[in-house]
Parts: C-alpha cells; sequence; structure tokens
C-alpha cells in the first residue's frame, strides 16, 4: 500500500521542513497552495523550489488544487464548514480533476509524495481533503508530518 504525505508549515522553519521530509523519505513535494508566495522566509515558490532540490526532492505546484480566495478568506475567519462547502465545489472543477489525476498517477507508480500547504494541522487545511480523495482513489495511507516532530 502506497503512502500519501501531507505537511503545513506553520510555525515552522524551512530546514525543519526539509528535515521531516528527508526523515520519511519524501521524493516529489506538491505545492497545493493557490498561491505560491508567502511572507515567510524560504516558503515562496522559487526558493521553496531551489531549496528542496538541493536536498534532492523533486517540487511541483499544482496551483489549480489550491483553495480559491473565498475559501481561504473562510479559513482566515475560522469558519471552517464554509471553507468546506467551497472547496468541495472547486475541487469539482475540469482544472482541479486534472491536477488531482496527475497526483493519483504519481501516488499509483509508488512514487513518495508529500503535499503540502500553510496550515499545520491537517483537519484545518484543504490538503486533508485532497488527501482523502487520493487515499480513496489508489488505496494509498495518509501520513501527517508535523515538522519538528519524527514519524
Amino acid at each position: 500500500m502506497p503512502s500519501l504525505f501531507t505537511i503545513g508549515y506553520q510555525e515552522t522553519p524551512l530546514s525543519d521542513v526539509i528535515d521531516a521530509l528527508k526523515r520519511a523519505k519524501v521524493k516529489i513535494l506538491v505545492d497545493t497552495r493557490a498561491v505560491a508566495a508567502s511572507r515567510r522566509a524560504g516558503f515562496s515558490k522559487k526558493a521553496l523550489s531551489a531549496a528542496l532540490d538541493e536536498a534532492g526532492i523533486a517540487y511541483l505546484h499544482f496551483q489549480k488544487l489550491g483553495t480559491p480566495a473565498s475559501g481561504r478568506e473562510a479559513a482566515r475567519t475560522g469558519d471552517y464548514a464554509r471553507l468546506w462547502k467551497i472547496y468541495r465545489q472547486h475541487i469539482k472543477t475540469k482544472a482541479a480533476q486534472e491536477e488531482l489525476a496527475e497526483l493519483n498517477k504519481l501516488v499509483e507508480a509508488g512514487k513518495k509524495v508529500c503535499l503540502l500547504c500553510y496550515e499545520r494541522k491537517p483537519e484545518e487545511c484543504h490538503r486533508s481533503k485532497i488527501a482523502e480523495r487520493v487515499a480513496e482513489a489508489t488505496g494509498a495511507k495518509i501520513v501527517d508530518l508535523f515538522p519538528g516532530h519524527f514519524i
């Protein structure tokens, strides 16, 4: 049974995220943010991709799996019921479905893949919804990584 990892970088330095990915032997990090920019040092797309490359981890940005602006606003206010309603509609879009299919293929091929987003707690992040769909389609086991903690 393949594993699908998830990780959030909230309140975590980049070095701890990379260490957690290496410990889990992740080979591909899939950035699931709609906007791959961050005020946190090292987590904007270009810097993150370069740091991962140096660590021997491939970087893919699946932007269409990211949460739309209205969903991000709901998350900021803690309205998770609204966030999940918005995201359930969003993930049905053709573009999101295409990226989800590509993600499924990576997992089915046995690639060690980890989904990245900001929120530390997977239950407060759309990456958990992506992981659930991938697990349902591929039989993958979901493993949530918490930087700074051993798996």
